[in-house]
């Protein structure tokens, strides 16, 4: 009983939260975004699933590579200046 009337309470307040929002005109303006945004993204350019791949891959390498690099820096300076 007592998870219910906490149920109710808190759908209340959403609904409360949501018709003030609905009021104020923030809902169509949420809604003109979404639109506005889906038109945005249908204008992109996406990458074939070959070249999705290719750019993952070599994002991984140059990863490893940049670790690497870090990592063989970071011992010769230690080994310069606490060694």
């Amino acid at each position: 009983m007592n998870n219910w009337i906490h149920i109710v309470i808190w759908a209340a307040a959403i609904g409360a939260l949501f018709g003030y929002l609905w009021w104020q005109g923030q809902v169509q303006r949420l809604a003109a975004y979404v639109a506005e945004t889906r038109e945005e993204l249908r204008k992109c350019a996406w990458p074939s699933w070959e070249e999705l791949k290719g750019s993952t891959a070599l994002i991984i390498i140059m990863v490893g590579l940049l670790g690497g690099f870090v990592v063989f820096v970071d011992r010769i300076l230690f080994y310069i200046f606490i060694r």
